[in-house]
């Protein structure tokens, strides 16, 4: 797997929702596996809200399951230029 010049623009950015958002997108629309790159692309950006302590905050998942699902797809059927509005989407969610 490699994310090339995407991984870079990730590590740019500076907050924890923002880099989540900006990993769901990639991994999603870059295909940096053979298969399953929205299963594992939604596991990954879980583990790491998880790890940076954002997954559950004050007792409550930060993100449904449902509107998890419904970004995914939106992501997985955006086109390349409306990719500030997906992210700006996600972390709309994030933040709420």
């Amino acid at each position: 797997m490699c994310l090339g010049k995407n991984y870079i623009q990730l590590l740019k950015n500076p907050t924890i929702e923002e880099k989540a958002a900006n990993l769901l997108y990639f991994l999603i629309k870059d295909h940096p596996f053979t298969d399953g790159c929205k299963r594992i692309g939604t596991s990954i950006f879980l583990e790491f809200l998880n790890k940076n302590n954002h997954l559950v905050i004050e007792g409550k998942q930060i993100i449904s399951n449902s509107a998890l699902v419904a970004i995914t797809l939106m992501i997985a059927e955006s086109k390349p230029d409306e990719k500030e509005t997906m992210i700006k989407l996600v972390m709309n969610f994030l933040n709420n």
